[in-house]
């Protein structure tokens, strides 16, 4: 049977697809904005404080810190870290079809700009970043799409993914108390591209109030659609194997290049 192109993320199966004929850059825009907004924490150099008002907190409520602050502590505390590991979760909510979608896995980062996804649900999908390369493997249908991160369209983006993205340099940001947001114990930065991209109009990080570690990201595009990544087990500055970020797909793998 003819295998039909299809999108990079598959509304009905939330599926990692990739297209064998044609791949238009805007079809990898989603993805390219849900691994900025994981792993820019990480990857990202010093942030000066952002000048953005606090939302009011609700009534009753201890007062919210400033946003300047709260960014400033998140990156002191990822500035400090060379390397990240955790199990995650995603869930992923299709508007247009009222789906909800899960698949679960392992990632790493180490600096500068390095990344492994691997994805248990669904199985032996993987995603990774070497600094240099972006490579977006989808092991049902052997199909691999690869791309040199410097010569990519959407700089805004991937600039967390070469190291050189800050914070403050990509989001305008307003701050939130958990209690309002499900959160209890922490804080949720809400991240507004600076720059407007049909990838998202809002990134959400949910901060550790304690630890200043964000330990979920969801991402929301203009049609109503979300991405939620949720951040378990976390160890940081483990010893990494910079082998870890070279990927060869299987034998027999169509490897798609834009």
């Amino acid at each position: 049977m003819k295998s039909t192109p299809l999108p990079l993320w598959n509304k009905a199966e939330h599926r990692v697809y990739m297209p064998m004929k044609t791949f238009p850059m805007r079809r990898i825009v989603p993805l390219l904005a849900i691994l900025a907004a994981c792993a820019s924490p990480l990857i990202a150099g010093n942030s000066r404080a952002d000048a953005t008002p606090a939302v009011a907190p609700a009534a009753g409520s201890a007062p919210l810190p400033a946003v300047g602050d709260v960014v400033g502590k998140v990156q002191s505390f990822y500035d400090k870290t060379h390397s990240f590991k955790c199990e995650f979760t995603q869930e992923f909510f299709v508007k247009a079809y009222n789906q909800k979608k899960t698949s679960k896995g392992r990632v790493t980062f180490s600096k500068p700009g390095k990344m492994e996804w691997i994805y248990e649900e669904p199985k032996d999908n993987r995603v990774v970043s070497d600094g240099t390369t972006l490579k977006v493997y989808e092991a049902q249908n052997r199909q691999m799409f690869e791309q040199q991160v410097d010569k990519s369209q959407y700089p805004a983006a991937l600039s967390f993914l070469t190291g050189q993205g800050k914070l403050s340099d990509t989001f305008d940001f307003q701050v939130m108390s958990g209690q309002q947001m499900n959160f209890p114990g922490g804080l949720v930065l809400v991240g507004t591209p600076k720059q407007p991209t049909p990838a998202y109009q809002k990134v959400l990080f949910y901060v550790d109030a304690g630890t200043f570690q964000i330990r979920r990201a969801m991402v929301l595009d203009g049609q109503g659609n979300r991405n939620r990544f949720d951040f378990l087990n976390p160890r940081v500055n483990e010893a990494v194997e910079a082998k870890q970020f070279n990927f060869t797909p299987p034998p027999g793998t169509s490897v798609v290049r834009p």
